[in-house]
C-alpha cells in the first residue's frame, strides 16, 4: 500500500476527535488535530474523562511532528487546537475557508484562532491585516442536493418544506453576514503557512490531495456550519475523511462517498447519544441507510466508522445494519487491538 494510515484519536478511544496521520511517499498529513472532552452523560467519571482529553492531546502533538501539512475541516475544538505553536510550527495549514460558508460560532472560533497564529508566528494582530469585503456571490449549496431534495418522506414532507424554507431564510441571513465580514487573509510566515482548502486541489509530487465544496455538517441547513471532506490519492490508491457529515444523513454525501471508492474511508455516524433530542427517527434512519449502501458499494479494505457513535452505549444497536454489511468495518479502536471506551 503507497498510503499509510494510522488514527491518532477518536471517540472510541474516549475523547471527541477524529484525528489521523496519512501518509504517502510524498507528504504526510495530520487530518483535524482537536479533541474535547466527553459529554457530562458519557459513562465514565469527570477524572477519567479528562485524562483520556490529555492522551487525546498528547497523542495529537505527537503525531504533528511526523507531518508535513495540516488539515482543518471546521472550527469545532474536536476537529482543531487553538492554540499551540508546536502543533503547528513549520507546517502549511490547509484549513476551512472562515469567511464563507460558516456559521457565527465558527466565525469567532477562526478569528480568534488566526489572531493567535498570526500574532505568535508573524508578530501582527489579525485586526490588522483584516480585508474589506469584496462584492460575490454565495451560491445556495442546498440547491446542489437533487437527491435530499426530492426524498419522499411520506407525511412527512410539509414538516420537512417548512424547515427547507426556514433553512433557506437562514442561509440569507448567513449571507448578509459574510458579506459585511471583514475578509481573514492567507498569511505566510517563516515557521507557518496558511491557505484555504474549500473545493481546492493540490499536489504533492504523485500524490494528489481534494478537498470538497463545503458540506453541511449534518441535515440540511445545519445550524452548526459546514465543513469539507479530503481524499488523498496515489498511485490508484485512495483515503477519504469525511469529517462532520453525520452518517451521511444527506443521500447526495453519501454519493459523493461512493463515486469516490476509497480503499481507506474515515466515516463519521449520526449522534446517536441525541436521539431523541437533536436527532429524530428520520433523520438516524437516513444515516444508517446512507451508510449501509456506501459500505455495500465501496470497494474499500478498511471503513472506520467511529466519530459522534462511541459517545453512549448503543451506538451498535442503533447502527446495526452497517456494521452487519461487512467486518472491514470497525471503531478506530477496535482497528488498534483495543475495546471502545463504551461498548
Amino acid at each position: 500500500m503507497k498510503i499509510q494510515f494510522e488514527p491518532i484519536w477518536f471517540d472510541s478511544l474516549g475523547a471527541k476527535s477524529a484525528c489521523c496521520l496519512v501518509k504517502t511517499p510524498d507528504v504526510s498529513v495530520l487530518i483535524d488535530p482537536g479533541a474535547a472532552v466527553m459529554q457530562p452523560g458519557f459513562p465514565a467519571s469527570d477524572q477519567q474523562k479528562w485524562e483520556w482529553l490529555i492522551q487525546a492531546e498528547e497523542a495529537i502533538l505527537k503525531a504533528s511532528q511526523q507531518a508535513d501539512i495540516i488539515v482543518i475541516s471546521h472550527y469545532h475544538y474536536d476537529h482543531f487546537t487553538d492554540f499551540d505553536p508546536r502543533l503547528y510550527e513549520g507546517k502549511t495549514l490547509f484549513s476551512k475557508n472562515p469567511n464563507k460558508y460558516i456559521n457565527d460560532s465558527q466565525r469567532k472560533r477562526a478569528e480568534n484562532f488566526y489572531d493567535n497564529l498570526y500574532q505568535h508566528f508573524g508578530n501582527i494582530p489579525l485586526k490588522e491585516v483584516l480585508k474589506k469585503n469584496k462584492p460575490q456571490e454565495y451560491p445556495d449549496t442546498m440547491d446542489k442536493l437533487p437527491l435530499a431534495l426530492g426524498k419522499d418522506f411520506g407525511d412527512y414532507n410539509r414538516r420537512k418544506a417548512e424547515l427547507l424554507e426556514k433553512g433557506r431564510k437562514w442561509f440569507q441571513g448567513r449571507v448578509k453576514r459574510w458579506k459585511g465580514n471583514s475578509l481573514i487573509p492567507v498569511l505566510k510566515f517563516d515557521d507557518v503557512g496558511v491557505k484555504f482548502a474549500d473545493g481546492k486541489e493540490i499536489t504533492f509530487g504523485g500524490t494528489k490531495i481534494k478537498f470538497s465544496e463545503p458540506l453541511f455538517h449534518g441535515i440540511e441547513y445545519s445550524r452548526v456550519g459546514w465543513i469539507f471532506a479530503t481524499v488523498i490519492e496515489v498511485e490508484g490508491e485512495k483515503f477519504l475523511h469525511s469529517s462532520d457529515v453525520d452518517g451521511p444523513v444527506i443521500e447526495d454525501y453519501a454519493g459523493f462517498i461512493i463515486r469516490e471508492n476509497p480503499n481507506i474511508l474515515v466515516l463519521d455516524g449520526p449522534m446517536t447519544y441525541m436521539f431523541g433530542y437533536l436527532v429524530n427517527r428520520i433523520n438516524l434512519d437516513r444515516a444508517v441507510e446512507n451508510a449501509h449502501v456506501i459500505v455495500s458499494q465501496i470497494g474499500a479494505s478498511l471503513i472506520i466508522y467511529d466519530h459522534h457513535l462511541p459517545r453512549e452505549a448503543k451506538f451498535k444497536e442503533r447502527t446495526q445494519k452497517v456494521w452487519d454489511e461487512s467486518p472491514k468495518v470497525m471503531t478506530a479502536a477496535e482497528y488498534l487491538g483495543k475495546t471502545p471506551k463504551v461498548w
